[in-house]
């Protein structure tokens, strides 16, 4: 199948940025239809995030919580951060001010993970200008950008989700990935120690799922803690894909949470069209007859 993948970033067309600098946020922060959101978290300190936001955020900024907001509830059955209600979500927004002209540009510390969690849920429930701030937080206060305390004002908006579950996948569908009834790439976002099953703080058993190669989130930043340029980017994935089609590519994590972010970055190198596995690998190991591997894949 030809996925066009040998082409280049070049040949990819131009859309709605997905990915803003400090310098371009300064100059659309007049525009009444902007809604920034501060998606700071630290998993062993789930309060951070709020306590963070309430010291300072960028002007106007809304608090979206991992665990509140841009997770469901977790069950017997899924992952430690399931995919929120829809309709909840997309309440959420509204109450927010989001409507369906809105655009949405979500921040974190630095750049990722948490920020293209939202991304990735505002494109699922079927809003489009949504943008991930280069740098986040950090990068604006280094560049002298203004910050405010305190609870913005709101406008609640009218928002009516159209989820389009084409973009991810379930564990079915992943089992039927390693049994080698689908064909499909798993890529795996966390940390190569994680990975490879040398250690494991937070899931119950260490190791990854059968076939997946990992790529790191934090190989598609710089040193600063921007994103890669899409020229620096699109190695990164070409050492993996070789030649597989976006489309087949299937990105995984801890809990889904990471592997949005590898998303991004793999649209953000011209690559649209991967689909995240919701559930990732704290849903995958839920059931003890899914065999887990440890160690690199080779070849």
């Amino acid at each position: 199948m030809d996925s066009g993948f040998a082409e280049g970033p070049a040949s990819v067309r131009a859309s709605h940025p997905i990915l803003l600098g400090v310098d371009e946020l300064q100059a659309r922060l007049p525009d009444p239809a902007l809604v920034l959101f501060d998606c700071r978290f630290r998993l062993g300190d789930p309060g951070f995030g709020e306590a963070a936001w309430a010291s300072a955020h960028l002007p106007g900024a809304r608090h979206a919580d991992l665990e509140e907001v841009l997770s469901g509830p977790v069950t017997p059955e899924s992952g430690r951060h399931p995919l929120p209600d829809p309709a909840r979500f997309a309440r959420w927004l509204a109450d927010q001010g989001v409507g369906p002209d809105s655009t949405l540009v979500a921040y974190d510390e630095t750049s990722g993970p948490f920020a293209p969690r939202l991304w990735w849920l505002a494109r699922w429930i079927g809003l489009r200008n949504v943008a991930v701030l280069d740098g986040g937080f950090r990068a604006w206060c280094d560049a002298g950008g203004r910050v405010e305390r305190g609870i913005p004002t709101l406008r609640p908006g009218q928002l009516e989700p159209v989820p389009d579950d084409r973009l991810w996948v379930s564990t079915s569908e992943v089992e039927a990935v390693v049994a080698g009834r689908e064909r499909a790439l798993l890529l795996d976002a966390r940390q190569p120690a994680r990975y490879l099953g040398l250690e494991e703080p937070i899931d119950r058993v260490a190791g990854h799922i059968p076939g997946a190669i990992n790529l790191c989130y934090l190989e598609t930043l710089t040193p600063q803690g921007t994103f890669k340029t899409r020229e620096a980017l699109w190695p990164c994935f070409d050492e993996r894909l070789r030649g597989v089609a976006p489309e087949s590519v299937i990105h995984s994590c801890g809990s889904g949470v990471t592997a949005c972010h590898t998303l991004f970055a793999m649209e953000l190198a011209g690559l649209p069209g991967s689909r995240l596995y919701a559930g990732s690998y704290s849903e995958w190991i839920r059931d003890p007859a899914h065999p887990i591997e440890t160690g690199t894949r080779g070849g």
